[in-house]
């Protein structure tokens, strides 16, 4: 089996990280959370640079639209990138235009991104329905998730009803894509701990020299890269519902542990906003919380496999 990405696939990710790298970041994250804001201009950097709609291409797909779900996720930035390019796409078979959020009618609470959205996808069950929002159909609310949030005002039976499957299908492509952006998440904690302990000094020396720290990084190490093969083969092979429950399943596991491991290795400084940690490990927890949380993907996947 190759699991090596193809040349243009390497290409779509370095071309990504070199936007990235202008338009996103842990500060950048750091000022829109204090103002409770999206990231609009990245966004629109994104979409002019045609990303957003790299799974709907001639020559590529949502393997490569959850590639970019996990730049973005990685590099901190503050936009609905699962759900527009991939939960969008992958129910409606085309793409849409500006800010896209899911929910579930089943879920009460805060929805990330509701107040920026101009689309919302919201799974009544059965069936999944379309909205376009409108002024006063979302509260924006205060978040400690690094992400805004908004709370929906919006009648169910508003919405354009997608046919009888469809709410199976935003479920697994919302899946997807939530396991995408916590792949991406996990990734960025990983790496400012791995810096972390290479600078922090004790009995003389770095503790990422010390073989406890080190085994403790490489288990976090290799659930992370188990993690993001689950979630490339979910996208390539269209969200099928079981593997997209399993996928999010052990995602949203490996999700916990990375959080706790990363902190207790970073200690007291990674419980700080002046350290950069903060930005993932919280964006990590709500992530791990959406689509239903980690029992009800489980109680999916055992449901599709032996229903």
């Amino acid at each position: 089996m190759d699991f090596e990405l193809n040349e243009q696939q390497r290409a779509i990710v370095e071309a990504a990280e070199v936007l990235l790298a202008r338009h996103a970041g842990a500060a950048r994250a750091v000022k829109l959370d204090a103002e409770r804001e999206a990231d609009s201009a990245l966004e629109a950097a994104l979409d002019e640079a045609g990303f957003l709609d790299v799974a709907l291409g001639d020559e590529t797909g949502f393997l490569e639209a959850a590639l970019v779900t996990e730049a973005v996720a990685r590099a901190g930035g503050c936009i609905p990138i699962g759900a527009r390019a991939l939960v969008a796409p992958g129910l409606l078979g085309r793409g849409v235009s500006g800010p896209v959020a899911v929910a579930s009618a089943a879920i009460a609470g805060p929805v990330r991104f509701a107040a920026e959205a101009r689309t919302l996808l919201l799974d009544t069950g059965e069936e999944a329905r379309i909205f376009a929002l409108e002024s006063g159909d979302a509260q924006r609310v205060r978040s400690n998730f690094m992400f805004p949030m908004g709370r929906l005002q919006v009648d169910a039976g508003r919405g354009e009803a997608l046919g009888p499957g469809s709410g199976e299908r935003l479920r697994a492509w919302w899946r997807t894509a939530v396991a995408a952006e916590a792949v991406g998440a996990m990734r960025a904690a990983l790496d400012v701990t791995v810096a972390y302990v290479k600078r922090r000094r004790q009995f003389g020396r770095a503790i990422g020299s010390f073989q406890a720290v080190q085994h403790r990084l490489a288990h976090c190490a290799v659930r992370v890269e188990a993690a993001r093969w689950l979630v490339y083969e979910t996208a390539y092979d269209g969200a099928p519902a079981a593997a997209a429950a399993a996928t999010a399943a052990y995602v949203a596991d490996a999700a916990e542990k990375v959080h706790a491991e990363t902190h207790q290795l970073t200690g007291a400084m990674g419980f700080t906003r002046e350290h950069d940690l903060h930005v993932w490990s919280m964006r990590l927890q709500a992530l791990r919380l959406e689509a239903g949380g980690l029992a009800s993907h489980r109680i999916a996947a055992a449901r599709e496999r032996w229903a």
